[in-house]
């Protein structure tokens, strides 16, 4: 394979404690050095990163990309081009697919589907129960064995917590880690927005804090009786924060993320009747993206993600209960990650580990870092250069998000998938 040098960037690999000017050697496929020159090493390709940063790939806890059973939506050509633009080198693909990830055999068809787009790091989170119903569980074992990475139940409820006390219960005994979202169904009551001043004003029916946090509750009270490793996923609000913070300080085994749009709007930023703004948990107060922010500062917060979920044009017409949620957002995941730094709310360093090493500790990849011997998945940008969301500059075939025409700060210029240069800014 061949042999690339990536030069006089600022590395930033926060596994290892590294952030200095310097070159990163890799040599079929892997991570060769990132002091000397390795004996022999004749690179075919030279990167001259000058003013750029140098970091471990991305890794996205929770996409959506539409295929397989949706590609009116987006496909895995059109969402893959859109994660490597943004330094994304490894994805989860929740379960509710078409049909649902609920068998191996549809595992295997999401594998062989990034197999033909030539992105390979793509792992199908298995439904934890089947068709996503709730009721009866799904076979774990043998979903793991055909290469899930976790279980989970996407936005779907689970109908009682018997149900979910027995599915943690056989994660638990196989190792596998559940990524659970907490929301109370019955107390979400179907609705669109916080339950509060936007909500009330425009006649919306509202989601409660509650809806979050009792689920959450239920979840954490069961962790500790199956001992079952949980991943909550999508975290909206303080009282959220505030449970996890005393999970971990119990020792519970537990870690949680926060889609990056969570950390940058509230209910006051939602343009009237504007459906790009419809998102599942809904954008809530400005009181909890503080605590959002300062609970990804602590630590209490592992994990950003970016919650992908492109839709077509008729998915987002109509009013604004009757349309889908969701936001086209792989794109803007760095940028917007570039501006809480930027707002000195967490350091470069911190949100690097957000969105690369943290992840790949959930997961337990061997991944995330530019340790020797590990997959070249390399990320390099400029986060002085300014560029607009426009049909020029956008690669996902969903256009719903509501930085739409706005300038954002920060561009990838080079993303490298196991030593494969998937990505490079103007080709």
């Amino acid at each position: 394979m061949s042999q690339i040098h990536i030069q006089n960037g600022r590395i930033i690999d926060p596994a290892n404690n590294i952030d200095r000017i310097g070159s990163v050697y890799i040599a079929d496929g892997k991570i060769a050095s990132l002091t000397n020159e390795p004996e022999g090493f004749r690179p075919d390709t030279v990167i001259d990163a000058g003013n750029q940063v140098v970091c471990p790939g991305f890794i996205d806890l929770s996409t959506r990309l539409r295929e397989p059973g949706q590609s009116r939506k987006a496909t895995f050509k059109s969402e893959t081009a859109a994660a490597a633009s943004a330094g994304v080198t490894t994805m989860c693909l929740q379960p509710d697919t078409v049909p649902v990830i609920d068998t191996a055999a549809v595992a295997e068809l999401v594998k062989d589907l990034a197999e033909k787009t030539g992105y390979q790091q793509i792992y199908p989170i298995a439904a934890l129960t089947r068709k996503l119903e709730g009721v009866e569980l799904s076979s774990m074992l043998s979903l793991k064995q055909a290469g899930c990475i976790a279980v989970g139940n996407a936005s779907q409820p689970v109908q009682n917590l018997l149900i979910l006390r027995r599915a943690m219960e056989y994660a638990a005994s196989h190792d596998l880690l559940l990524i659970f979202r907490p929301n109370d169904y019955w107390l979400g009551n179907k609705g669109c927005a916080h339950e509060g001043a936007f909500a009330t004003r425009y006649g919306l029916p509202g989601i409660p804090e509650a809806a979050e946090t009792i689920a959450l509750s239920h979840c954490l009270e069961l962790v500790e009786l199956t001992g079952c490793r949980v991943h909550f996923g999508q975290i909206s609000c303080k009282r959220a924060v505030i449970k996890i913070h005393q999970a971990k300080k119990y020792g519970l085994n537990v870690s949680a993320d926060v889609a990056i749009h969570q950390l940058h709007l509230t209910e006051n930023d939602i343009q009237p009747f504007d459906s790009s703004y419809h998102v599942l948990p809904p954008l809530r107060t400005d009181a909890d993206k503080n605590a959002l922010r300062q609970g990804l500062a602590s630590g209490t917060l592992d994990a950003i993600c970016s919650d992908h979920q492109p839709h077509d044009m008729d998915a987002k017409l109509g009013a604004f209960p009757e349309t889908e949620p969701g936001i086209s957002s792989l794109e803007t995941l760095l940028p917007l990650m570039l501006r809480l730094v930027a707002q000195q709310k967490i350091t470069l360093p911190q949100g690097i580990a957000a969105l690369s090493t943290n992840p790949a500790r959930i997961l337990r990849l061997n991944s995330g870092a530019l340790t020797p011997g590990f997959n070249a998945d390399v990320c390099v940008f400029n986060p002085e250069l300014s560029w607009q969301i426009d049909a020029e500059s956008w690669q996902s075939q969903g256009l719903n998000t509501p930085f739409w025409g706005q300038t954002m700060t920060g561009k990838v210029t080079h993303t490298l998938q196991t030593g494969k240069l998937i990505y490079r800014q103007g080709e």
